[in-house]
């Protein structure tokens, strides 16, 4: 399509936007869904779900609760021929720094020169504390990085421009799920306490099972509280990390058993906070989540306070607390400071807040943070505005990073120039419905067996070489 013809088309009323969301794991679907809500609102939603040893079931995308106009499941190269054909005004990558990376070179090879194409979007979809220049350099080149929080943008500016390359695709906005009800304490003591678990945070057995087992001695010593263990998957599942050792698994093995007033339990996060009176994680964004609704948030520091956990980032939040404490009655609040700063200043407990909370469940935030989208939504609209877009020009090129692209690139399938390897894309009819559903089978069953590996051998394997 000419440019010009591009420019007559955006010019004259366009409602709704075609936006398409790239996810490879069901947080990172609920991220980039909501993420296109916030800056698109009334687009009409197409979903991928990027194919991977991540890629969600269906009971996990129904748990995140946000549905897209039409979902499907694809590569990297199918992801491209489909945005070349369908012609969308905004692609909104969920994925993990190298498979945005791959498609940005996509992109670049699509539209080597001024064109309509899509405007480019991306982002983290939590707390980024661990390789952020890594992160960050693989994704630059979308026109639109988003930055969580006041504090967030800073950094990735800073990285950015450490490298000299270009941070004005920075853009500062919220955590798009961060809403829900305003929380009301019925007394000062907690009556239901939900310690959020993370599928790799902490890593070792060991550790995991302590943490369970004092979450069941929280709840012996306080027979009069309910204490939820909110699970992010069951057993077979994956989410954006690995799991080795899950909580049902464990939850088997706890001395005595858990008490009648401690639970396994699944479902919205949002839905889970409607009804808690303390949160409690090593560092799971459920902590923002629960702090913006202004609910009492504790980040445990019974295994120490590490980088490697992640909940070095709480420091100065007021929310670091161990097991002893919050058996002692501790009920952690927030700073406000450190909040502003992190783009999660709780909810005022008004009637207005619940009321807007109430009329958006799906995670849009009230009137309060509305506006915190602003600038992105204004950025988003003057890109939609002209004639022709620049081609994205990531800062990782075969100049700048000639050993460590192409292998990114292949891991994609796609070739040092960004083009999909011969075979990485079916170009012809579709396949037959019997081929397609033999291809599902198999996959499910490459899936499976990884995920056995994973959860099975390779703890196995490890502990054998510990003899």
């Amino acid at each position: 399509m000419p440019v010009s013809n591009r420019s007559a088309q955006r010019s004259a009323p366009r409602s709704p936007l075609r936006v398409a969301v790239l996810a490879d794991s069901d947080t990172r679907w609920k991220w980039g869904a909501l993420t296109a809500r916030r800056l698109a609102p009334g687009h009409r939603l197409t979903g991928h779900l990027l194919r991977g040893r991540a890629t969600p079931t269906a009971r996990q995308l129904g748990e995140v609760g946000v549905r897209a106009d039409r979902l499907t499941e694809v590569t990297c190269a199918e992801f491209l021929a489909d945005i070349e054909r369908e012609r969308y005004d905004v692609v909104v990558l969920a994925l993990v720094g190298g498979a945005v990376q791959a498609v940005l070179h996509g992109v670049r090879a699509l539209w080597p020169d001024p064109a309509a194409r899509p405007v480019i979007v991306t982002g983290y979809v939590g707390v980024v504390y661990e390789k952020l220049a890594d992160g960050l350099l693989l994704r630059h080149g979308a026109d639109l990085v988003l930055a969580n929080s006041r504090h967030d943008a800073q950094r990735f500016r800073a990285v950015y421009e450490g490298v000299g390359a270009d941070a004005g695709c920075v853009t500062e906005t919220v955590l798009p799920f961060l809403g829900g009800a305003a929380y009301e304490p019925a007394g000062s003591r907690a009556t239901t306490v939900v310690f959020a678990v993370q599928p790799s945070v902490p890593e070792s057995r060991a550790d995991r099972a302590y943490l369970l087992e004092r979450a069941a001695g929280h709840a012996r010593l306080h027979p009069d509280r309910e204490v939820l263990v909110k699970l992010r998957s069951r057993p077979g599942e994956h989410t954006t990390h690995l799991e080795e050792q899950p909580y049902q698994r464990l939850a088997a093995k706890v001395p005595g058993g858990l008490p009648a007033n401690c639970r396994l339990a699944y479902g919205n996060m949002g839905e889970v906070l409607d009804g808690a009176d303390l949160l409690v994680t090593v560092s799971s964004t459920a902590a923002l989540e629960s702090l913006h609704r202004g609910i009492p948030t504790a980040v445990l520091t019974d295994l120490g306070i590490r980088e490697a956990l992640g909940n070095h980032h709480f420091l100065g939040s007021g929310c670091l607390a161990s097991w002893d404490q919050l058996d002692a009655g501790l009920l952690p609040q927030g700073d406000p400071e450190w909040l502003a700063a992190q783009g999660v200043a709780p909810l005022a407990t008004t009637p207005r807040a619940a009321e807007a909370a109430a009329a958006d469940p799906a995670g849009a935030a009230a009137d309060e943070d509305a506006d915190v989208f602003a600038a992105a939504r204004a950025r988003l609209a003057a890109l939609l505005e002209l004639p022709g877009l620049p081609p994205v020009a990531p800062y990782y090129t075969l100049t700048t990073a000639p050993r460590y692209l192409p292998g990114i690139l292949a891991r994609h399938h796609l070739a040092a120039d960004g083009t999909p390897l011969p075979g990485a894309a079916r170009e012809g009819a579709e396949p037959s419905r019997l081929r397609r559903r033999l291809r599902s089978h198999l996959r499910d069953a490459a899936r499976g067996l990884y995920r056995h590996g994973v959860q099975r051998v390779a703890p196995l394997i490890r502990r054998m070489g510990e003899l």
